[in-house]
């Protein structure tokens, strides 16, 4: 007979109420965008900071302007005091990460829900059509000290913890991530696994079956972003970088770049040696692991809902649909569809986005990379007014980041106005403030809209229609007959 930890049992019943295991990791792109959803969804807008989100973005900005080491050192021991202990590994459970999940929403009668990849664009799409979304991927962080240079080492000790998460949970891979340079503030003491689901389990079926009207739309996401990565078990991966400029294989080569940047950085190495890859496998934060594809379909079948899958290679390949969706949505309202905002990977507004008839392009990151997609919608949609932006800052300047001037480069392509959103241009990337300080300026900003009745599915379908093939975005109908 199995005993649960008084822990566990805590756990589990404040997870029905509502209450996030404390195992979930908070600041997170997958938490984020399921809060942002949520909230919209019970008609409020997502608050940053707390209840008192000037003070804070007071504190944190007072921090930003301390000498650039001990910012670093508060940094990283922030991402330790946040992170769970590895014995925690013993009570996470799938069922009661999906329970915390779908007590977020409002429980009432959606037409449809989208289940899968994490993605900032995704949310806005969601509040657009009034329907939930349930990710495939939510992230654990373990308290772990270790040389953020030598993942090896970091490898086989995660070793361990991870045989015994997937144990208990015969539903849940790991794809632990360790990246020394856009996340190096926080790997030297933490430890990231990112729990991806390989079927919906009990508590998802139950919330669709009860939520969904009939024959509703599920809306699979699946973003095929892929990764150099290590298979360690038959449920393990392990993934060394992440996404930005760098593509993966830079993570792999003795270059002059990565021994400039470890050498200005303070460390002893000059070059990475990770633990050979097998192949590209689903990135880990973004990428959609195949194996719930089926489980979806076979459901839909049982309870004759119908499947649509979104696919798309790079997770911002979404954002420019999404923004014309909305700018075309404004047109049908009769609104100016002239005002863009620029979100940046965690910093997600979607109900003061509708409130200022703003529309929102979502950037996955700070990097060049993310900054050139931006361009690249710039260069063929129509001329915006206005462009505002938020950027989100990781703490250092990691290789293959956007620099404040050419972010700025964007803003000017504004025909009469572009202005950064809770950014001290000073300090970024160091500005800490900017997590609370975008939701208080952009709640500064004026024009007020009514939110409107969502969209339904046959204008989203519309939409798609008069776009043709103008996005590299499949839209794939499955056949899902009741049984």
């Amino acid at each position: 007979m199995q005993f649960s930890s008084p822990y566990l049992t805590i756990t589990n019943q404040l997870a029905s109420l509502g209450v996030k295991p404390k195992y979930i990791t908070d600041l997170d792109s997958a938490t984020t965008a399921l809060r942002a959803t949520a909230k919209f969804l019970h008609g409020k807008e997502l608050r940053s900071g707390g209840f008192a989100p000037s003070l804070a973005a007071s504190i944190t900005d007072a921090v930003s302007y301390l000498p650039k080491e001990l910012g670093k050192n508060l940094s990283t021991r922030s991402g330790w005091l946040s992170a769970s202990s590895p014995n925690v590994v013993n009570d996470v459970r799938a069922e009661t990460m999906s329970q915390w999940v779908v007590n977020q929403y409002p429980q009432r009668r959606y037409p449809g829900a989208v289940i899968g990849s994490s993605n900032g664009a995704a949310v806005h799409l969601c509040a657009a059509l009034g329907i939930p979304w349930l990710p495939q991927t939510l992230l654990i962080s373990l308290r772990h000290p270790v040389d953020p240079d030598e993942p090896k080492q970091e490898l086989e000790w995660a070793k361990a913890p991870a045989q015994q998460l997937l144990a208990k949970n015969p539903d849940l891979c790991v794809y632990q991530m360790h990246d020394p340079n856009q996340d190096r503030l926080k790997v030297p003491r933490v430890t990231y696994f990112r729990l991806k689901r390989t079927r919906l389990g009990t508590q998802f079926q139950q919330f669709l079956q009860q939520n969904l009207e009939p024959g509703a739309t599920l809306f699979l996401l699946e973003c095929q972003y892929s990764w150099l990565s290590t298979q360690v078990s038959d449920r393990h991966v392990f993934q060394f970088g992440g996404k930005g400029k760098l593509a993966p294989d830079d993570y792999f080569q003795h270059s002059q770049q990565i021994a400039d940047f470890l050498q200005q950085n303070g460390s002893q190495h000059r070059y990475w040696e990770p633990p050979t890859p097998d192949g590209r496998l689903p990135e880990s934060e973004w990428g959609f692991e195949g194996a719930l594809r089926d489980d979806v379909e076979q459901f839909a079948r049982q309870h004759g809902f119908r499947v649509r899958r979104i696919v798309f290679d790079f997770p911002q390949d979404l954002s420019p649909l999404v923004a014309d969706l909305y700018r075309w949505w404004y047109q049908e309202r009769g609104l100016p569809s002239d005002r863009l905002l620029v979100e940046s990977f965690v910093y997600l507004q979607p109900w003061l986005a509708l409130r200022l008839g703003l529309v929102p392009f979502w950037t996955v990151f700070n990097d060049r990379m993310s900054a050139e997609r931006l361009n690249n919608y710039l260069d063929t949609a129509k001329p915006y007014d206005e462009i505002y932006m938020t950027l989100f800052s990781n703490g250092l300047k990691a290789l293959g980041q956007a620099s404040i001037e050419e972010w700025q480069s964007i803003l000017n392509r504004a025909r009469t106005r572009g202005q950064f959103i809770g950014v001290n241009e000073q300090t970024y990337p160091g500005d800490l403030a900017s997590y609370t300080r975008h939701y208080t300026d952009l709640k500064k900003l004026e024009e007020r809209y009514p939110i409107p009745e969502s969209l339904t599915i046959q204008q989203l379908d519309k939409f798609l229609s008069q776009a043709g093939a103008r996005y590299p975005v499949q839209w794939i109908d499955r056949c899902c007959q009741v049984n």
